[in-house]
């Protein structure tokens, strides 16, 4: 069973704090299970993008929320992840966008390449 969306983010944003990581909603979604966006922004005029892997790349059965980055080449200028952001809104106005502050590039995410 997957944890909804709203407590993921609620928790996901606990472990940035727990981190030393400043972390926000900057957009929130459907609490039962809108799509979650991470952006890791590295306070240099660039960020990360990751987003909900493909079900192809998911194992079955698998319960736990796994990640993919969403831009071929990261990080990428910010004008770029606003772009990308922008039409995924358009696209689907239930998503969540969590946005991360950290130099290092930490994410805290189950990522799949």
């Amino acid at each position: 069973m997957r944890l909804k969306s709203a407590l993921w983010v609620a928790a996901y944003l606990r472990r940035c704090q727990v981190e030393g990581c400043s972390a926000v909603v900057r957009r929130r979604g459907a609490e039962e299970a809108g799509a979650i966006f991470v952006r890791i922004c590295r306070l240099d005029g660039s960020s990360e993008l990751f987003g909900p892997a493909p079900q192809s790349a998911l194992e079955p059965g698998a319960s736990d929320r796994v990640f993919t980055a969403c831009l071929a080449s990261q990080p990428a200028p910010d004008p770029e992840i606003e772009k990308y952001l922008s039409r995924e809104t358009k696209f689907d106005p239930d998503l969540w966008i969590v946005e991360v502050e950290d130099r290092a590039g930490r994410n805290f995410l189950n990522v799949v390449r």
